[in-house]
């Protein structure tokens, strides 16, 4: 799949962006019929710890899914991002087949 990263107003490091693709790419065992992909790595001005988000939009055939999530590191954020997008894959499949 062909994935996009974005890191807002700072420079992600070559091992969070390698890191983000490993966990993206998993996705396809999913959904193989994902079109291209886009992540976008922002620090958030929040008061609390989860002070970074990680926004993952995934482009299949008819539609567009999007998951975001915050969380103290970007690791973790990128985790909970694509194990909600999983659910989301999962569930556009189960769409899909019943038609």
């Amino acid at each position: 799949m062909k994935l996009q990263m974005h890191s807002i107003h700072f420079e992600a490091d070559r091992q969070l962006t390698d890191f983000i693709q490993q966990k993206v790419d998993k996705l396809e065992t999913f959904y193989d019929r994902v079109v291209e992909g886009e992540v976008f790595l922002k620090h958030n001005n929040n008061d609390g710890t989860d002070n970074k988000t990680v926004e993952i939009k995934l482009y299949v055939p008819g539609s567009t899914l999007f998951s975001k999530e915050d969380a103290a590191s970007f690791e973790a954020a990128a985790d909970a991002a694509v194990e909600a997008m999983r659910r989301q894959l999962k569930r556009f499949k189960q769409k899909q087949m019943a038609h």
